[in-house]
């Protein structure tokens, strides 16, 4: 099994992780917008069947062939899980898109569901898929980066648009700047409840993730133009979306990457 992971990283190289077909349109636009069609092609929609019919319930992460990363408290034992990968468009039929159905899911042993500590969760998909213009797998970070304040980075996701408006039916993206674990942990902003294995971006009050946007990316720009996963959405504030001082709160995947390697290895 060993070898079969080394090989899908290679393949993944190979191709070029993080360096999409068609480069996303990057703005400061205040709020998401829609991106250019297949600008984030690791970015999957995971469906579960809860409501009697396959929906959109999370983000995740394509990181290779035939895994996705997400987040722990996206997965309910309950319900079964399929994942769709190279969408635009939720609604409509595409061409280049493919699902696949979740054959092991494995969230992290520690997951804390009341402090969302450790939330992060892998996907093993029934298949491998093929990468191609709208199939490319996002670059891993190495283990132990942490992002500098103020860093350019963007969420990306189906979810809503606002608080208490309806979910994006076109992928969105949104400009939230890193912001430090030193001012994220201070009183007024996440105190204790954001820890230095997680990455908080936003605050400024207008533009977050949103429900929806659990488990998916934090897409952060490498220094050779490659794009990386540094985070996946794990939660906000209660009061809102768009809340001062209560960024987005992200799980940071480089605290993670012996996990992430044992996993895949073992299963």
């Amino acid at each position: 099994m060993r070898r079969l992971v080394v090989l899908a990283f290679l393949v993944a190289s190979a191709y070029g992780c993080g360096l999409p077909t068609f480069p996303p349109v990057l703005s400061r636009v205040v709020a998401g917008e829609d991106v250019r069609p297949h600008s984030w092609p690791w970015q999957v929609s995971l469906q579960s069947d809860s409501s009697g019919r396959w929906r959109h319930v999370c983000g995740g992460t394509l990181i290779s062939s035939d895994w996705v990363l997400t987040a722990a408290h996206c997965i309910n034992d309950r319900y079964n899980y399929s994942v769709e990968l190279g969408k635009h468009s939720l609604e409509s039929s595409e061409e280049g898109s493919t699902a696949r159905t979740a054959a092991t899911i494995i969230p992290h042993e520690d997951y804390n569901v009341i402090l969302s500590r450790n939330d992060i969760a892998l996907i093993k998909l029934s298949s491998p898929v093929t990468f191609s213009d709208t199939l490319v797998p996002a670059c891993v970070p190495d283990g132990g980066v942490v992002l500098p304040h103020g860093a350019p980075c963007y969420v990306t996701g189906w979810g809503r648009l606002s608080t208490s408006g309806p979910p994006a039916d076109i992928l969105q993206q949104a400009l939230l700047p890193v912001v430090g674990h030193d001012t994220c942990s201070q009183p007024d902003w996440w105190s204790v409840l954001a820890t230095d294995k997680m990455v908080c971006a936003g605050g400024d009050g207008i533009t977050a993730g949103c429900n929806g946007d659990s488990g998916g990316p934090l897409n952060c720009q490498n220094p050779d133009g490659s794009w990386g996963v540094h985070g996946v959405v794990s939660f906000g504030s209660g009061e809102g979306c768009n809340v001062l001082q209560k960024p987005t709160v992200f799980t940071q995947v480089s605290s993670y990457i012996d996990w992430i390697n044992n996993a895949m290895t073992n299963h």
